[in-house]
């Protein structure tokens, strides 16, 4: 496994590297991430996977600084997993001036749901993705579900932009007990953990109710935060949209997901289930 550090340094190697699928991610591996690496291996020759904590997606007073950097373990996961190219730049090289030109979702995408509680992360989602799709030259992206509404931007980003590679969606890796695999549980107490896995379970709830007819979606929708409320949550929101673009569904539409977003004491987690 090759680590690159600089662009024209991932640049020569991938002009050597046949069909190549990409892995971006900030670091901080869990078996999510290497579920996603182990995937790419089954769409290209080889695979580049790459690290880089995106300042431009953390607001002031998020979790920029303290997020969890462990750059040696991570690059022992990866090249168990094959990897081939880890591209692994600093801010200088990824901004070596301020980044005045941005990819700017619509509003109606980035601005809903988590956009709603993070204005301007999905800009700096688009904007370091766009970068790194340059960069890396890739035939294919890989992206997990757990992140719905970037997968979603990412997807009509390249839809939109005719950029020649394709996404491939990674389903959500869980734990034995449901909760969805994040960098951020290893911010969770001991008692925040036993009760994390709550998200899912009401996800899993709401989506039963709708398969079995259930069409009052908002009902659903406050019950389950109201729930989270009287367990310690402090609830974001938790939604039922349409896979396609997140937006409202009527009764009538069929392909639906639920997403939800909570506070667990300082800890923020995000959870989805398609129905």
């Amino acid at each position: 496994m090759l680590i690159h550090e600089t662009i024209a340094g991932l640049r020569a190697a991938r002009a050597g590297a046949g069909t190549v699928a990409l892995v971006p991610t900030m670091g901080n591996l869990h078996e999510g991430h290497i579920a996603l690496m182990t995937q790419a291996r089954a769409h290209a020759d080889q695979v580049i996977a790459t690290i880089f904590v995106n300042r431009l997606q953390f607001r002031p007073g998020e979790d920029f600084e303290k997020y969890p950097r462990t750059f040696e373990a991570d690059c022992e996961k990866m090249a168990a997993a094959g990897v081939e190219h880890v591209f692994a730049p600093g801010e200088a090289e990824m901004y070596p001036q301020p980044q005045t030109y941005h990819v700017d979702p619509p509003s109606d995408q980035a601005g809903v749901l988590d956009g709603e509680f993070r204005p301007g992360h999905f800009r700096g989602v688009a904007t370091v993705v766009m970068k790194l799709f340059q960069i890396a030259q890739a035939d294919v992206a890989l992206f997990g579900k757990k992140d719905y509404q970037q997968l979603m931007v990412i997807r009509n980003l390249v839809r939109e932009f005719n950029l020649p590679l394709e996404i491939v969606p990674g389903e959500t890796v869980r734990a034995a007990d449901g909760l969805a695999l994040s960098s951020r549980n290893g911010y969770l107490s001991a008692s925040e953990r036993a009760e994390a896995p709550r998200l899912y379970q009401l996800l899993s709830e709401i989506a039963a109710e709708i398969r079995q007819g259930a069409r009052n979606y908002a009902e659903l929708e406050a019950k389950a935060m109201n729930i989270l409320g009287l367990n310690g949550w402090v609830p974001d929101y938790v939604a039922v949209r349409k896979t396609l673009d997140l937006q409202s569904p009527s009764a009538h539409d069929s392909k639906l997901v639920v997403l939800a977003a909570a506070r667990l004491g300082s800890t923020r987690l995000i959870d989805n289930l398609e129905v």
